[in-house]
Order: C-alpha cells, then sequence, then structure tokens
C-alpha cells in the first residue's frame, strides 16, 4: 500500500500535533454535486453505484478533486447490511429505502442469517480495495457501518419512520427478542469493519442515526451497549498504524461521558451540543468530530467564514478536533460553498496549531 501523504485526520483522532485541523464531511459524495448525479445516472441506481466498484470509486474521489479533503469515506450504505440479511432493499423515488421482508416476530429474528461478510458483501470489500488503491495514499479512507439500533430501526420498520412505533413497541413489550436482534447485527457490524479495515479502511466510523431517539436508560441498554461490544471486537491495528474509531450518535451529546467511555478514539457531534461544551465534559479522554450545522452552507461565504471561526474558537488550541458538518451535507448545498467552507477550516485554524 502506498504511503501515506496526508495523515492529520488520523494523527488528530489519535490526539497527535498537526499543522491544521483536518476536514471532511459526512455525505461528501453525493446529490449536491452535479457529477455524482451524472455518475448515478449512468449507473442506473443507487445500488448499482454502490456494487460496481469502479463507480463506488469514481464517485467517492470526486469530492477530492474539488476540495482540499483530509480524508475519503467508502462510498456505500448502511443498509448493506439487512440487505445480506436476505430483507430485500430497495429505494422508491422521494421514498427513501424499503425492504421486501419486514422483522417485526421472534420467529422472523431466529430465521435472520449472520451473513458471511467476505462474499455476502463481497462487493463492499472490493470497493475499499479499489478505492484505496485509486487514493494512491493521497489521503485515508474511511469504513462505516450502521449502528445495530440504527440497522435495526430500518427492519423493524420496514423502511424511514417518523414514530419508530414497531421497533419501540419490540423494545418495550419483547425486549428479549430485540437484544437477539441487536447482538445478530452487533456481529454483524464487527465482522463487517473488520473486514473493511483487511480490504484497506484506515478509520471506521459507526453511524448511530436514531439513537436520539431513545430515552437515556434505552439508549444505554439497546444502542451504547451494542456499540461497545463492536468497538472492544474490533481491530485497531492494521498495515503498522493504529485504526482509529468514530461513534456518531444523531441528537446524542446528552451521553457524551457514556459514549467517551466505550474505548472510542472518538466521538461525533451534531450541530445541537456546543463543542466548547463538549471538550469542557469529556476532556483529552477522546478526539471530537464536527460539529457545523449543514444548513450554514445555505449562507454567503462571510458567514459560513464567522461559523468556523466560532467552532475553533470554541474547540480552542487543543489536540483531538476532526472539523465535520453535525450530520451530511444536504442534497441542495451549493458546492461551492462547501469549498469555502473547507478552505476556512484549514486557513482559520492554522492559528491553533502552532508550536
Amino acid at each position: 500500500m502506498s504511503e501515506l501523504k496526508n495523515d492529520r485526520f488520523l494523527r488528530a483522532l489519535l490526539k497527535e500535533p498537526v499543522d491544521v485541523t483536518p476536514v471532511w464531511m459526512m455525505r461528501q459524495a453525493g446529490r449536491y454535486l452535479p457529477e455524482y448525479r451524472a455518475s448515478r445516472s449512468q449507473a442506473g441506481d443507487f445500488m448499482s453505484l454502490c456494487r460496481n466498484a469502479e463507480f463506488a470509486c469514481e464517485v467517492t474521489l470526486q469530492p477530492l478533486e474539488r476540495f482540499e479533503l483530509d480524508a475519503a469515506i467508502l462510498f456505500s450504505d448502511i443498509l448493506t447490511i439487512p440487505d445480506a440479511m436476505g430483507l430485500g432493499l430497495y429505494f422508491e423515488t422521494g421514498e427513501g429505502p424499503r425492504f421486501k421482508k419486514i422483522v417485526r416476530t421472534e420467529k422472523d429474528v431466529a430465521d435472520l442469517p449472520i451473513p458471511d461478510v467476505s462474499t455476502d458483501l463481497d462487493y463492499v470489500m472490493n470497493a475499499v480495495t479499489t478505492i484505496r488503491s485509486a487514493l494512491g495514499g493521497r489521503v485515508p479512507l474511511i469504513g462505516f457501518s450502521g449502528s445495530p439500533w440504527t440497522l435495526a430501526t430500518y427492519m423493524v420498520e420496514g423502511g424511514s419512520s417518523k414514530d419508530f412505533r414497531h421497533i419501540k413497541q419490540m423494545m418495550y413489550a419483547s425486549p428479549e427478542v430485540m437484544h437477539e436482534l441487536l447482538n445478530k447485527l452487533a456481529v454483524t457490524v464487527t465482522a463487517y469493519l473488520n473486514e473493511q479495515i483487511r480490504s484497506g479502511a484506515q478509520a471506521v466510523q459507526i453511524f448511530d442515526t436514531w439513537g436520539g431517539v431513545l430515552s437515556g436508560p434505552c439508549y444505554q441498554e439497546f444502542s451504547l451497549k451494542y456499540m461497545k461490544q463492536i468497538v472492544d471486537g474490533l481491530i485497531r491495528e492494521h498495515d503498522g498504524r493504529k485504526v482509529p474509531v468514530i461513534l456518531f450518535t444523531k441528537n446524542g451529546g446528552q451521553w457524551l461521558e457514556s459514549i467517551a467511555a466505550t474505548g472510542t478514539d472518538a466521538l461525533g457531534l451534531d450541530w445541537t451540543t456546543e463543542i466548547a461544551d463538549a471538550r469542557q465534559r469529556v476532556g483529552n479522554q477522546v478526539a471530537i468530530q464536527g460539529n457545523m450545522d449543514p444548513s450554514v452552507l445555505y449562507a454567503p461565504a462571510e458567514r459560513i467564514r464567522s461559523e468556523v471561526a466560532s467552532i475553533l474558537e470554541g474547540f480552542g488550541p487543543n489536540l483531538g478536533h476532526v472539523f465535520n458538518l453535525g450530520h451530511g451535507i444536504h442534497q441542495y448545498a451549493d458546492p461551492d460553498h462547501a469549498k469555502v467552507f473547507v478552505d476556512a477550516v484549514h486557513e482559520l485554524s492554522a492559528a491553533y496549531h502552532q508550536k
């Protein structure tokens, strides 16, 4: 594998000194880029993009051609695992993901197979290998998965949900069935991320998109417990380098201390938690990733720069900050505004890293 030319993202995650604060954007390869829309149209549909290593590589690299980003993230989807469990993932235009089979009963959970990630999800690993090779050491490659709780919400609800009625009914009425499902998913996610690491991912992020819909006790029992199980089972060093882990719970700012205690290297913040407060609460225990509101990218350049400056000031001259949006970039964001954002992070952060 090529020597890494820009490793500031990995260094920041490990709380090591860097020259400027590294930056990447969740969903940085996506619909806001006209070149992505062209590639998707050429591929035919979203899953065809994911399943074709050349297309997945092409769209992963597109944002790096526009912006001075410090990391690439595998182009894939969090729902590849339920699909590999035989649920039949498909996408309705304007409706988001759907499954042909829904998991609602004890028998449904018992019948779920634990996939062999190296064969059932080989297209993901082919994409990781292809992207890593094409990067040529330019920046690190991030692998990822959904959290067990977040994957379970889609599997039980059958798609996106506003009230999470079916999964919360299972959680409260049949907690033992819920735990069986979550454990199967945790085992699979651990194997899946480890296979991504073996294939070339140099850091991994777990997206707990729906952990924030839970009460505090339920978050601990049904979401965080299983993310910790995964963290405990991950390969943490590969190819002579540490492989950092990032946990990101959307709307999880009230649980930062618990998330930091899992053994993760970094925690992701959405924009509802002030970064200065987060830094004060977790101290130097973990790195922090985040946390600009993606909607700031609708603003003029000077407003974007002032928001970047404010977040940098909130974190201060401490080690362990990876700048990011507080969630995925919106599809209606102007790519020129995204460039203002990325450039501002590098320019304005340099003063915080002078020896």
